[in-house]
């Protein structure tokens, strides 16, 4: 028997085979969905900072019609930042045609910020459960290629009628390279996933220092039209 990969392969029964073939796929997409939820949380960042500056300008000009429809465009609605703006102003807005008072429009918008921060998150959030799954069941997909290696190793045996290495070494092999391959593909789902996650508790701080700065400005805006 060839102790190399393409050797080891070759060697492998063929539910071994279609382990490893479900656990490299399952490597692919755990790789795919980190470098999607990068591209995600990177659009996010760019776009925010661009519109960053002239948001500050508009609103600290009371400009909040403006501020309203710069925040509200569609190509600004991967911004996590400009999310959180335009729910803010919308409901304190909205608040006012209502006649609510000061404080109730100050209220409203806070909890309109809560509501677009969440709805955000989880949008950040997607295909991490995926990658949660991926990274608890893959060791479970290679235990399953493992026992059947070693039933190979036992067939080998009953064929050869020895107990020799040479008779039992394949399914060995076979059952160590999948149990292998399963921790290995649930380490990389695991990194991804805490990676991604730290990213998105990032952009979530930033979605809630958002709103407090909001909430302050409106709040100085209501004791500035005492």
């Amino acid at each position: 028997m060839e102790f190399t990969l393409i050797g080891l392969w070759n060697q492998m029964g063929g539910v071994a085979k279609a382990v490893g073939i479900i656990l490299i796929g399952l490597s692919i997409i755990s790789l795919y969905l980190l470098i999607e939820r990068q591209l995600v949380f990177f659009r996010a960042r760019i776009k925010s900072k661009n519109i960053a500056l002239k948001l500050a300008g508009m609103l600290k000009n009371g400009q909040l019609q403006d501020a309203l429809n710069l925040s509200s465009k569609k190509e600004n609605k991967g911004s996590h930042l400009a999310r959180v703006t335009s729910a803010a102003i919308h409901e304190y807005m909205e608040g006012k045609q209502a006649n609510l008072s000061p404080t109730e429009q100050i209220e409203s918008a806070s909890r309109g910020c809560d509501r677009s921060s969440t709805i955000f998150t989880q949008e950040l959030k997607r295909g991490l459960n995926t990658l949660a799954t991926i990274a608890t069941s893959s060791p479970f997909i290679g235990l399953f290629g493992t026992i059947f290696g070693i039933m190979n190793a036992f067939r080998g045996m009953a064929v050869t009628g020895s107990g020799g290495i040479g008779a039992v070494a394949g399914g060995i092999a076979e059952a160590l390279v999948t149990t292998a391959f399963g921790i290995g593909v649930a380490i990389i789902a695991l990194w991804c996933y805490n990676f991604l996650n730290a990213r998105i508790e990032v952009l979530g701080a930033e979605m809630s220092n958002t709103s407090s700065q909001m909430v302050d400005f409106f709040i100085r805006r209501r004791d500035s039209e005492v």
